[in-house]
């Protein structure tokens, strides 16, 4: 059943607008489509979403039939039905309409750390990596210490991102401001010419510094920003 304080129209795009357009909704299903499964990863991909909230979101695109909820080894797991999946289209256009006629200041004013290196986490590509494990540490000099550093430990393919010390021989240090390399991330600059500013500094080893450009990827919302012709 709607809502009874909807839109109140027969049109689709209201039908639509009063099932996916409640604050945080379309949220939860970017963190579907990117792959994630289960409410604690949910949660990393939606930082300031409450608990409760993404609980009642997640039974509310179930009764829609966007979410089926799946008990699995002791556990839940939410997945996209065939419904959630048909948002793929509209979630990515969402995400490079944004991307390229948002403002690049007014994007990079909300950075978030935990948002940012988790969907790093989920993107980075291991093969330019050595084929060993490799510990790459972040560090952001200017957040609160308990923001500061963040290891992305990759092992056989796999990514982990820890916020705690992990305990493994760093391989390299990236130190940078969070604007710096959530620009680098959206594709608004790049690592060396970061570098070259003095924004971002590497230390470690030179092999894998190198080809950071290369593992560290680009977000999927990542695309050319056109030149918004100047008013004469």
């Amino acid at each position: 059943m709607l809502d009874r304080d909807g839109y109140g129209q027969f049109c689709p795009v209201s039908m639509a607008a009063e099932v996916l357009c409640t604050r945080w909704t379309m949220l939860v299903v970017r963190e579907m489509l990117c792959g994630t499964t289960r409410f604690n990863d949910l949660r990393r991909g939606v930082p300031r979403m409450s608990p409760a909230l993404l609980s009642k979101r997640l039974k509310e695109l179930e009764k829609a039939g966007i979410v089926a909820i799946v008990p699995r080894g002791g556990g839940t797991e939410y997945h996209l039905t065939r419904a959630g999946e048909d948002l793929r289209d509209i979630v990515m256009g969402m995400g490079f309409w944004g991307t390229r006629w948002v403002e690049s200041h007014l994007s990079l004013r909300n950075l978030d750390p935990s948002l940012l290196m988790w969907d790093m986490r989920r993107h980075l590509n291991p093969r330019p990596l050595p084929p060993r494990r490799c510990t790459i540490q972040f560090q952001y000099p200017e957040l609160p210490q308990n923001q500061q550093n963040w290891w992305l430990v990759v092992d056989g393919g796999d990514v982990d991102l820890c916020g705690l010390d992990p305990g493994f021989e760093v391989d390299l240090l990236v130190r940078s401001s969070l604007r710096s390399m959530t620009a680098i991330w959206m594709g608004l600059s790049r690592v060396r010419a970061e570098i070259d500013a003095g924004n971002v500094e590497l230390a470690g080893d030179p092999r894998i510094a190198g080809a950071m450009q290369q593992w560290l990827g680009l977000s999927p919302f990542a695309v050319e920003r056109p030149r918004v012709a100047q008013a004469s």
